[in-house]
């Protein structure tokens, strides 16, 4: 066959892009474990993140995280428990589960090295540039915020994209998402402002008006549905005078 030939050419053509295109799809198949573990292991350290677990070297992430995380829940919006399987609450696709008519809601319970216990609930929201997530970790009171962790996609670096710090975080510590007995949330606001509804606030980051408004909203249509989970948590630890009340489908 003539080599400078039009079907010469496009016959090689043709044949290369087959071995590329091939050898390609082989390198991505064989790199995609790889891949999804490294992600997995990115979770895992923003959970641990929310509990103050110090991040371990790569090679030990997973067995940190099971070494704390000693249980997945699944409840529903009356605070029952419909499922326990294993990893069924961190493998939740919160991008998409926020957007269902019924969404799941998911639980990670933690046992600390002293031995108290806490839950994480995740959540997914919209800041200015993309999408915002984090994970809000709650004391066994089902009351009081022990930790929180915030991650985003596009932030404005210096000015958005401080959710990430850690000090920022921090100020969520020790607020409580009832007040008097009523579900009230938590709320970024400027500084200076008040909440109208009662709810505890957190000064919003200067110069990050929208992103820190996408904070506020995603805390409250994250963990506004664990309400009532969140009230069984209450009475599971309230006084002995209550102990021989029904306690099914409470946290285990």
């Amino acid at each position: 066959m003539n080599k400078n030939s039009n079907i010469y050419q496009m016959l090689y053509a043709a044949v290369m892009v087959l071995i590329v295109g091939t050898v390609l799809a082989l390198i991505y198949m064989a790199l995609k474990p790889k891949q999804n573990e490294n992600i997995a292991n990115d979770t895992r350290k923003q959970i641990m993140s929310a509990l103050h677990i110090a991040a371990p070297d790569d090679s030990k992430v997973k067995e940190t995280y099971e070494k704390y995380i000693v249980q997945d829940l699944l409840v529903d919006r009356e605070g029952n428990i419909v499922d326990s399987a294993q990893n069924v609450a961190f493998n939740v696709e919160m991008k998409k589960n926020v957007k269902l008519a019924e969404r799941l809601l998911p639980v990670m319970k933690c046992v600390m090295d002293d031995g108290s216990v806490k839950y994480v609930l995740p959540m997914y929201g919209a800041g200015l540039w993309g999408p915002i997530w984090g994970y809000i970790a709650m004391n066994d009171d089902g009351n009081t915020i022990y930790g929180a962790n915030f991650s985003h996609e596009g932030e404005t670096p210096g000015l958005g994209a401080r959710i990430a710090d850690q000090d920022f975080q921090d100020k969520f510590v020790d607020k409580h998402l009832f007040q008097d007995g009523k579900y009230k949330g938590v709320v970024v606001l400027k500084k200076g402002q008040k909440s109208v509804t009662g709810a505890e606030q957190v000064d919003a980051l200067t110069g990050a008006t929208i992103t820190s408004l996408g904070v506020s909203a995603m805390l409250e249509d994250c963990l506004a549905p664990y309400e009532a989970f969140l009230k069984k948590m209450q009475d599971s630890t309230a006084p002995a005078a209550n102990e021989n009340e029904n306690n099914d489908n409470q946290p285990e």
